[in-house]
Parts: C-alpha cells; structure tokens; sequence
C-alpha cells in the first residue's frame, strides 16, 4: 500500500518529540503515512506555511490557532488544535548580572518560588524589564503576563517583549539585547551551558498543567482528509505514550539529538525529558516536578477549558469581545476528533471536555470512559481558578 505524504512543520524544540519519534519509530509508517518533517527557523515562519498550506499540519504553540482563528497576527486562517503535544517545558532565565543582583538583594535562589523569585526580578530589575519570548502568541507570553501582571506589573505599558527565536535565545542575553527569556528546552540550557544565563524558574511553577505545543491543521484540510486526520492523531498518540515510558528516555534524546532534528548534545535533552535541570553553570542537578509530560494524565487532550482561557487572556489585551472570543477558542480545539479517532485505539478520555483550571492541587480520579483517569496538578501559582463558563 503506498504510504500517504504529509508535510508536517516544526521548530526545533524537545517538546517536538511526538511527531519526531512517530516518523522515526514507525508509528505513523505504520498508519500508512510518509510523515515528512519539515524544520522551521522561526515560529512566524510555521505560521505563514501553514496559513498558505504549504504545510498540512504543524507542531505550534497552543495559543496560535486561537490567535490565528481570531484575525490576530500574520495571515487569518481558520486553525484547529487536533491534540496536545505536551504540557510544560518551560523555562524562565535572566542574565548573570541580573542573577548575581537578585542575590545581593536576597533572593534565595530556590528554582521553585515564583512569587519570591517574582519579586526579587521586579525589584532587581525595575518595572522595565526586556524579555525575550519566541512569539506573541505563545504560553510563553501568556505565563510571563499572568505571573508579573499578577505580582503588580502594568504588564501593557511596562514590559518590553522582544521576538527571539529559540535557538537565538542565548546570544540575544549574551549580547545584551535582553534582560530575561522564557523558552523551551533545549535552548535555556543551552544558555546556561555557554555560561551567559542563570535559570530561574519553570514555567509548570507558574500553571501545573499548562498545554505548551500542540499538534494542529487547517480546518478546511481536517474537513476534506479525515481519514488521513485520523491517521496523522493515531500515530502522534501512540509516539506520545512511548515517550510516556521512562524506560524509553535515552533512545528518545539520542533520536532527538540528530542533526536532522534538534543538532543538540543528547545529555543536555535528557536533562528536560527527565525534568533534572541544571540552574547555573557548574551547579548540581534539580529535579522539577512535572516540568515537561508528553503523555498521562489526560496531557494530550484538547481541553476546551484551557482553549478559553488563552482566549480569555488575548481578549484582554487585545480589546476583542471576551464571550466571542472564547466560543470561536472552545471550537478551536477539537476534542470532538479527539473522541472520535482515539478512543479506537484504548486512549482513556474525560468524561467531559471542559473543567475547572487550576482547581488541582494533587493528582484526583475523574470520571473517564474507562474509569482509570487521573489528573494531575493544575494549579496556578497564586491560587487562583478559572471557570470557562463564568469568563465570558
């Protein structure tokens, strides 16, 4: 049977892995899919690509089809969100400069303490902080804004968020264009490795659970190939739970470190799959919990809920109506396909598409279709909830 071609953009990061692994282990041979990886340098380029379909399906991050079915940024393009790729990755990092006067002013170092380490920033800093981000419509944005709009920053007028692509990231605070960046691994470490960057935090310790990458098409290519659809989220789910398996962990960074994909060293990407980060140069390792899942836990689902409250957020900002904005978000990600192709290959699913973010302090059983669903922590740091039905 001849293998169907799919053109799959992606930037290199280690949460690509789902759509790395499925091309190299075979999963989605095995779907009947000649899944060809294309590398993007930049995420506006993945973005325009995928607008103009040039590619039929992307690895992006989890706000840009919202942002981009909202007329937001680039080329407008009816974009949907077939599946989560992975939760968390993230890292905040500044400056050695900026580190060494954190400490001075008596900031404890310790990697999980967002509102102490919050603080200590703004005071150390000042209020004009320039922070680098790989694009505006990214998590990294949306955690950044909520984390020092909510320790009291006019986060409108007093950030200046400067666009670096993830590979840059380090030379952009080496050279002194930035102060502080948040991105995903492997590239904080890489800062930290070429000694011009001190990690300061995790992203999962600003939202336990916040959907980082995910695996997304144009609306009107699902529309017209569903069977490849379907094919495509098999695949991708079944590479996920590999990645899930712990003992699967140093084929995944050796796979990754290839030229072809991430051309990083394999220790340096194991750091984030096993979520043991190395904060400053010559420091010893730090586990983080959570720091990056690709699969358990309902972490590739689509949750409505979580589509509400980036749209939530960017409605805010952006002055748009709150309540439209949330319903065209909610109909971004596709947990209905998700139901629909998955459940066929024993993927357990929530007993409901929406819940209550950030109400998860510890892991709890839901109901689920098989009754074997647990959840882990969502919180957000300064304990707030979000319910996307009270938003609009």
């Amino acid at each position: 049977m001849r293998a169907h071609r799919i053109n799959c953009g992606y930037v290199p990061l280690v949460d690509s892995a789902p759509l790395i692994i499925a091309r190299e282990l075979n999963f989605a041979q095995e779907e009947g899919l000649d899944l060809q990886l294309l590398k993007q340098p930049s995420w506006s380029a993945l973005r325009d690509l995928l607008a103009l379909g040039h590619l039929d399906a992307a690895h992006i991050l989890s706000p840009l089809p919202i942002a981009m079915s909202l007329g937001l940024g680039g080329l407008p393009a009816q974009v949907d969100a077939l599946m989560v790729l992975s939760a968390n990755g993230n890292v905040i990092g500044v400056s050695n400069t900026l580190a060494d006067q954190m400490r001075e002013n008596g900031w404890s170092g310790d990697f999980l303490t967002p509102s102490e380490t919050g603080k200590h920033l703004i005071a150390s800093a000042g209020p004009d902080l320039r922070i680098g981000v790989p694009f505006p419509f990214s998590m990294h944005s949306e955690l950044l804004y909520y984390w020092l709009g909510h320790l009291g920053i006019d986060v409108g007028n007093q950030l200046d968020i400067r666009i670096v692509p993830p590979p840059q990231m380090a030379d952009a605070i080496a050279q002194g264009e930035i102060d502080v960046f948040c991105v995903g691994e492997p590239w904080g470490s890489i800062a930290v490795e070429q000694g011009v960057a001190e990690l300061i935090l995790p992203g999962a310790a600003i939202w336990a659970f916040a959907p980082e990458k995910v695996l997304a098409a144009r609306r009107d290519w699902i529309t017209t190939n569903p069977d490849l659809t379907r094919r495509l989220m098999r695949a991708v789910a079944r590479a996920a739970k590999w990645l899930g398996d712990h003992d699967n962990r140093m084929m995944a960074a050796e796979v990754l470190a290839r030229s072809e994909h991430l051309d990083v060293a394999d220790d340096i990407i194991d750091r984030a799959l096993a979520g043991r980060l190395i904060m400053r140069r010559r420091a010893f390792a730090q586990q983080v919990p959570h720091f990056l899942r690709f699969h358990g836990g309902a972490a590739n689902f689509p949750w409505r809920s979580q589509a509400a409250w980036i749209a939530s957020n960017l409605a805010g900002r952006m002055k748009l109506d709150r309540s439209q904005a949330i319903q065209i978000a909610k109909s971004c990600f596709r947990a209905d396909l998700y139901r629909d192709y998955l459940s066929e290959i024993s993927v357990d699913m929530p007993g409901a598409s929406e819940k209550l973010e950030g109400a998860l302090v510890h892991p709890e059983a839901v109901a689920s279709e098989r009754g074997e669903l647990i959840l882990g922590p969502d919180a957000f740091f300064d304990g707030q909830i979000f319910d996307p039905n009270a938003a609009g």
